[in-house]
């Protein structure tokens, strides 16, 4: 007779022990798919405003330009500006046999000044400044932190990848 309800019970704990087990799997499940579906929901709805995508994350990208040169016809530039606040600068003067330079180093996004701030890792004195036109824009601004003046001035200007129709001012 001991056997029998040790039995009986063992099974007991079994069976609610799997109840237990199925109701938690059950519950997994069910916030599985709940998270599915709201990392696959369209833009506008409820979900996409719980965590608003910082602003400077939108504008990551490559950006295209020929910039004006006091000794040769100009300066073929991309600028990538990438995860981590990271950048990758690559400039080649417009001349026969010229070399290309790469500079990388840390971003800084102003939003209130509508900046990107580039910090290179190996002068950490010599920063370049841009300022943010729109989306897809860039300006180039002086030391002082101006735009450039002069008949030149429209030439400090680097557009996104995406919004260019060709990539022809910039081959290597």
């Amino acid at each position: 007779m001991k056997t029998v309800k040790q039995t009986l019970i063992f099974f007991g704990v079994l069976f609610f022990a799997h109840s237990a087990m199925a109701v938690t799997d059950l519950s997994a499940q069910q916030k599985f798919l709940e998270a599915k579906v709201s990392s696959h929901q369209k833009e506008g709805e409820h979900a996409n405003h719980l965590n608003p995508v910082e602003e400077s994350k939108k504008f990551r990208g490559v950006f295209y330009g020929f910039l004006p040169c006091n000794n040769c016809n100009g300066i073929k530039a991309t600028l990538s500006l990438k995860d981590n606040n990271n950048y990758l600068l690559v400039t080649q003067p417009a001349k026969e046999s010229s070399r290309e330079f790469y500079e990388k180093g840390k971003y800084i996004w102003d939003d209130e000044a509508k900046s990107v701030v580039l910090t290179p890792r190996e002068n950490t004195t010599s920063t370049k400044q841009y300022l943010i036109k729109d989306e897809g824009t860039l300006i180039q601004l002086n030391d002082d932190g101006q735009q450039f003046t002069g008949e030149k001035a429209n030439s400090y200007i680097l557009r996104r990848s995406d919004t260019v129709q060709s990539r022809e001012v910039h081959i290597h």
